[in-house]
């Protein structure tokens, strides 16, 4: 059987942690920060993905 294809827009976007769920980094603060305000800013930590949506993303990126 041949290999699945890995989505490489997910794949530099997602990341599995250590207890086995998906986690992604919000989007916005790689430039323009001047002018965003604070809460926009702080809002960018790393978030784990909803069971709900795991299964959906895990058919981009089977070999994570």
């Amino acid at each position: 059987m041949p290999k699945i294809k890995s989505h490489s827009g997910a794949k530099k976007r997602i990341r599995k942690t250590g207890s086995g769920r998906l986690a992604f980094k919000r989007r916005g603060r790689n430039h323009l920060l001047q002018q965003k305000n604070k809460r926009q800013k702080r809002l960018d930590r790393t978030v784990v993905m909803h069971p709900r949506d795991t299964g959906r993303h895990e058919q981009l990126v089977p070999y994570l």
